[in-house]
């Protein structure tokens, strides 16, 4: 099973009211959840835990997670509230306005953590949960207690408007990438986590340098590149798609990766640390492919397996 760890919120979309209007419509999100569900819908064995609100939102959540054929016996729940999140697309492009004050997600604590069997192979953690304390720090000591045995994959998907004390957070992501096996990171999110007019490949250099064997970077219509232990660069171009929006394609792309991987039997511990570059390159492709699904419709909305046979790669 591929667990995957942290947030699942409530995204309030813009919609036109009948009075012409603007309003708001609630869809289930946070970038932790989209890859769970992705990964759900791709076929693969999956899991999520997270902290989940009894309420009608959490409620919500839950449903669309078992509709996704997402495991939730790893789920904390409580009465807190439900993280919601306010989008505004801005030609195509999302931004954010979180409240997550005490919520059931954020709040969760070490000694809450269900205890993570044999079952589990790979456990991903990202998204604005590595930012909200104390949830934050309750993460990241799951990766560090599962690392022997677990592969772990990264992705931080930084907010920079959303991080309170920048010191704790890097200090925390510094803790999380000595333990990863596999990194992913937008090219702003380098460029944040590695600021200074540095090369490309001496930023990777120094990632790799403090644990993970495989950093992977995603330059947008550009397309991907994989690092690998050896220093061996994978590149894969961007498919053309008709762009609706960009909500969840990161995250989409996230459960492409994992889930190919997993289809050829990769995600081992020492399977990722000698990575061969041609697997590599079709994880990459594929997760490009269903990222190219989610970003051609609205909203993330990532896709069925079965949806994948006719699209044009």
């Amino acid at each position: 099973m591929i667990l995957c760890c942290g947030e699942a919120l409530i995204d309030m979309l813009p919609i036109e009211t009948p009075s012409r209007r603007s309003g708001f419509a609630p869809h289930s999100g946070g970038a932790v959840f989209n890859t769970a569900i992705a990964l759900g819908r791709l076929g693969i064995k999956t899991g999520m835990l997270t902290g989940l609100s009894r309420d009608m939102f959490g409620q919500q959540l839950s449903a669309d997670l078992k509709a996704s054929h997402v495991d939730i016996s790893h789920v904390i729940k409580s009465d807190r509230q439900t993280t919601l999140a306010f989008v505004q697309l801005v030609k195509g492009q999302a931004k954010y306005a979180f409240f997550d004050e005490n919520s059931a997600g954020r709040m969760i604590m070490q000694d809450e953590l269900p205890p993570i069997g044999e079952s589990v192979s790979t456990v991903f953690f990202g998204g604005i949960s590595l930012a909200s304390e104390p949830g934050a720090d309750t993460y990241a000591a799951l990766a560090e207690r599962v690392c022997e045995d677990s592969v772990i994959m990264l992705d931080p998907n930084i907010r920079s408007g959303f991080i309170r004390d920048e010191k704790a957070y890097r200090a925390r992501l510094a803790r999380m990438v000595r333990v990863a096996d596999i990194v992913k990171l937008s090219d702003e999110d380098l460029d944040w986590l590695q600021p200074g007019p540095e090369p490309l490949a001496g930023k990777i250099l120094n990632i790799q340098a403090a644990g993970p064997s495989v950093v992977i970077v995603t330059f947008g219509d550009s397309g991907a590149s994989a690092w690998l232990s050896d220093g061996l660069e994978v590149k894969v171009p961007t498919p053309k798609v008709s762009v609706v929006d960009t909500v969840g394609a990161g995250d989409t792309f996230n459960a492409g990766v994992l889930a190919q991987l997993s289809n050829f039997g990769l995600l081992k511990k020492k399977s990722i640390a000698c990575m061969p570059s041609a697997p590599m390159a079709e994880a990459l492709a594929f997760g490009t492919i269903v990222a190219g699904v989610t970003v051609s419709r609205s909203g993330a909305n990532p896709p069925w397996w079965h949806e994948l046979e006719n699209f044009d790669k």
